[in-house]
């Protein structure tokens, strides 16, 4: 089922539950036995003997598959081989896993298939669980050993030229569909390797796929795109998994296709749709320790490339410093995240990357730099329900004394739970005409007529 069916099936009843059973998954439906990873692992090694692994890529797919299945089946007929009884619905699915072992990523590719899998978490070779609809469940998906499981972390990381080994225990990457990867091995894991796969859809969400879900309400979606049209520099803030890249993805899209756009990722994950960017990606340390390129060297490296947009997929380091010397040299208009559970958070983030990058400043200093900076604070969280929600849009507005001060324009107030789990709340605005309003008049934006409670009006 596509994304965009699921978010059609949503609209219209409202619930996951009634989004129809073609999001279940082959690879849930029974128990495997111990013998049937067995015959899968002893086939899979036959199979390393007669295919030639290295010519994979220069083959078309189905071409591929359809050679795999003929030596799949002659390897079976083997009287050498000693085969447990199947039917035929267990044959085809033999087959099928077969495929995805030499050309996919094995159990897990009827997982990477299902789009309401929004996370898959390997715990160890035996234990998987998976994240829909913002609530995890374990799947029957399962691994032969932790040697299976260690091969298809393998697959993966040398696609994108990175390795995992006892000296490297651990990895960020990424998959061919922008999925984000991580894997840590032991001695570090514990219990065996692990493995985080945090899935993309391959059409990203738009804005009126956000208003759809109730991230966010269709005037605050107005306000958004203005924001990215006034060149007003925007912070992300957010805990892990709340949303943060979707929402700089979805406000990237306002930017124009007559802009040139600089990306700068540890793990390339943005689904920029304009044709005028550049994507950049830093690169870990060799074997030897060298070679290694941080996003500071990028941030430092992208001022010289003639951008008019900066985007940073997440700060979290040195590349803090300059960033926010981008900001305040001209290149307005720039959009990050962060990890944060508050705006307020953020800031002192923000601050504490500045000071633990070598920079001898005096707080207020630092804090100056940052309230001249950045423009607008974003906060997304994930709550109780799994729902996503822009929970507080905040405008900086300078300092008093020693505190970087922000008023806060629009708000998600949580009421309670309903019967089923879910949130009750509702946005509302808190009476302030955000200064920045000033700067949409002079670049020709409309204001947006935000939807407020009557007791909230928005001051104009």
């Amino acid at each position: 089922m596509e994304l965009r069916e699921i978010l059609r099936n949503l609209e219209e009843h409202g619930t996951p539950d009634s989004i129809g059973a073609n999001h279940t998954v082959l690879l849930e439906e029974v128990d495997l036995s111990d013998d049937y990873f067995e015959l899968k692992a002893t086939i899979h090694d036959q199979l390393a003997k007669v295919i030639d692994l290295s010519l994979l890529d220069e083959i078309e797919e189905h071409r591929l598959r359809r050679e795999i299945n003929k030596a799949t089946e002659a390897i079976l007929k083997d009287d050498a081989i000693e085969v447990i009884p199947l039917n035929a619905r267990e044959h085809a699915r033999l087959l099928k896993e077969i495929e995805n072992e030499v050309i996919g990523l094995g159990p897990l590719e009827d997982l990477m298939s299902d789009n309401s899998v929004s996370d898959i978490l390997v715990n160890s070779y035996n234990s998987v669980y998976v994240e829909r609809f913002g609530k995890l469940e374990k799947s029957r998906v399962r691994f032969k050993d932790d040697a299976h499981l260690m091969r298809i972390i393998e697959k993966i990381v040398s696609a994108v030229g990175r390795r995992i080994d006892e000296i490297s225990p651990m990895v960020d990457a990424r998959l061919a569909d922008g999925s984000r990867v991580n894997a840590i091995i032991p001695p570090l894991a514990l219990d065996g390797p692990s493995l985080s796969i945090r899935r993309f859809s391959v059409d990203p969400l738009t804005l009126k796929d956000m208003i759809l879900l109730k991230t966010i309400t269709a005037p605050l979606g107005e306000l958004l795109k203005s924001i990215v049209g006034a060149r007003l520099n925007v912070l992300i803030s957010g805990g892990t998994g709340s949303g943060k890249t979707t929402m700089l993805n979805v406000m990237s899209q306002f930017i124009s296709s007559k802009e040139r756009i600089v990306t700068i990722e540890d793990s390339a994950e943005l689904q920029l749709k304009q044709e005028h960017v550049v994507r950049l990606e830093t690169r870990p340390p060799n074997i030897e320790g060298k070679g290694q390129i941080t996003q500071r060297n990028l941030v430092r490296n992208s001022l010289r490339m003639r951008p008019d947009r900066i985007i940073i997929g997440e700060v979290r380091g040195a590349e803090s410093v300059d960033m926010l010397q981008a900001m305040n040299t001209g290149h307005d208009g720039s959009l990050t995240t962060v990890h944060a559970n508050t705006p307020v958070d953020a800031l002192m983030r923000i601050e504490t990357m500045v000071t633990m990058a070598g920079f001898n400043l005096p707080s207020e200093y630092i804090k100056k730099y940052i309230a001249s900076a950045i423009d607008v604070v974003i906060q997304v969280e994930r709550l109780m329900d799994g729902t996503r929600k822009v929970v507080s849009l905040q405008e900086i507005t300078g300092m008093e004394g020693n505190v970087i001060t922000m008023q806060e324009i629009i708000s998600f107030n949580q009421q309670g739970v309903d019967a089923e789990g879910g949130v009750v709340g509702h946005f509302r605005t808190h009476g302030i005409r955000p200064r920045f309003f000033d700067r949409f008049l002079k670049m020709g934006l409309s204001i947006p007529d935000l939807e407020v409670d009557d007791a909230d009006r928005m001051k104009r």
